[in-house]
Protein backbone atom coordinates (compact mmCIF):
# COMPACT_ATOMS: atom_id res chain seq x y z
CA UNK A 1 0.00 0.00 0.00
CA UNK A 2 1.28 3.11 -1.22
CA UNK A 3 0.94 6.73 0.29
CA UNK A 4 -1.67 7.36 -2.82
CA UNK A 5 -3.63 4.43 -1.73
CA UNK A 6 -3.97 5.55 1.80
CA UNK A 7 -4.87 9.24 1.04
CA UNK A 8 -7.48 8.00 -1.45
CA UNK A 9 -8.84 5.70 1.22
CA UNK A 10 -8.83 8.89 3.39
CA UNK A 11 -10.53 11.32 0.80
CA UNK A 12 -13.10 8.61 0.21
CA UNK A 13 -13.57 8.13 3.93
CA UNK A 14 -14.36 11.49 4.51
CA UNK A 15 -16.72 12.30 1.38
CA UNK A 16 -18.67 9.29 3.22
CA UNK A 17 -18.77 11.03 5.62
CA UNK A 18 -19.79 14.85 4.14
CA UNK A 19 -22.44 12.81 2.40
CA UNK A 20 -23.80 11.72 5.84
CA UNK A 21 -24.07 14.86 7.35
CA UNK A 22 -25.83 16.48 4.66
CA UNK A 23 -28.18 13.83 3.90
CA UNK A 24 -28.99 12.30 7.47
CA UNK A 25 -31.49 13.58 9.68
CA UNK A 26 -30.97 11.72 12.63
CA UNK A 27 -28.61 12.85 15.36
CA UNK A 28 -26.59 9.74 15.99
CA UNK A 29 -26.35 9.46 11.98
CA UNK A 30 -24.84 12.65 12.08
CA UNK A 31 -22.67 12.47 14.66
CA UNK A 32 -21.39 8.97 13.24
CA UNK A 33 -20.43 10.71 10.13
CA UNK A 34 -18.55 13.30 11.57
CA UNK A 35 -16.44 10.85 13.94
CA UNK A 36 -15.79 9.09 10.27
CA UNK A 37 -14.27 12.66 9.26
CA UNK A 38 -12.31 12.52 12.03
CA UNK A 39 -11.25 8.60 11.06
CA UNK A 40 -10.55 10.18 7.93
CA UNK A 41 -7.59 12.92 9.09
CA UNK A 42 -6.21 9.74 11.37
CA UNK A 43 -5.88 8.32 8.77
CA UNK A 44 -3.71 11.07 6.80
CA UNK A 45 -1.90 11.67 9.83
CA UNK A 46 -0.34 8.62 10.45
CA UNK A 47 -0.27 7.77 6.33
CA UNK A 48 2.16 11.42 5.98
CA UNK A 49 4.05 9.58 9.52
CA UNK A 50 4.76 6.53 7.66
CA UNK A 51 5.37 6.85 4.02
CA UNK A 52 7.06 10.69 4.77
CA UNK A 53 9.04 9.87 7.98
CA UNK A 54 11.56 13.17 7.21
CA UNK A 55 8.30 15.48 7.06
CA UNK A 56 7.25 14.53 10.50
CA UNK A 57 10.65 14.57 12.52
CA UNK A 58 10.32 11.78 14.19
CA UNK A 59 8.53 8.09 13.21
CA UNK A 60 5.98 7.91 15.22
CA UNK A 61 4.97 11.97 15.51
CA UNK A 62 1.99 11.41 13.08
CA UNK A 63 0.69 7.96 15.44
CA UNK A 64 1.11 10.52 18.59
CA UNK A 65 -1.16 12.99 17.26
CA UNK A 66 -3.58 10.37 16.29
CA UNK A 67 -3.74 9.51 19.39
CA UNK A 68 -4.81 12.40 20.82
CA UNK A 69 -6.82 13.54 18.31
CA UNK A 70 -8.96 10.39 19.02
CA UNK A 71 -9.15 11.05 22.38
CA UNK A 72 -10.44 14.39 21.54
CA UNK A 73 -12.57 12.93 19.66
CA UNK A 74 -14.31 10.49 23.04
CA UNK A 75 -14.95 13.16 24.44
CA UNK A 76 -16.69 14.62 21.92
CA UNK A 77 -19.22 11.38 21.61
CA UNK A 78 -19.24 11.74 24.90
CA UNK A 79 -21.00 15.28 24.71
CA UNK A 80 -22.85 14.50 21.38
CA UNK A 81 -25.06 11.49 23.15
CA UNK A 82 -25.80 13.68 26.55
CA UNK A 83 -27.50 16.15 23.40
CA UNK A 84 -29.00 13.00 21.91
CA UNK A 85 -30.63 11.94 25.32
CA UNK A 86 -31.68 15.44 25.77
CA UNK A 87 -33.27 15.93 23.00
CA UNK A 88 -35.21 12.01 22.82
CA UNK A 89 -36.16 12.83 26.46
CA UNK A 90 -38.02 16.47 25.14
CA UNK A 91 -39.34 15.47 22.42
CA UNK A 92 -39.43 11.13 22.25
CA UNK A 93 -37.02 11.73 18.56
CA UNK A 94 -33.99 12.35 17.92
CA UNK A 95 -34.20 14.39 14.46
CA UNK A 96 -31.61 17.03 14.43
CA UNK A 97 -34.95 19.62 13.19
CA UNK A 98 -35.51 18.80 16.97
CA UNK A 99 -32.37 19.93 18.27
CA UNK A 100 -32.84 23.58 17.33
CA UNK A 101 -35.87 23.89 19.26
CA UNK A 102 -33.76 23.15 22.70
CA UNK A 103 -32.69 27.12 22.51
CA UNK A 104 -32.96 29.28 25.40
Amino acid sequence: MTLSHCLLLASALFAVGVYGILTRRQIVAVLLSIELMANAANLVFVSFSRFRPSMSGSGAQGQIFALFSLALTVAEVAVGLAIVILVYRAHGDTRIDLASEMKS
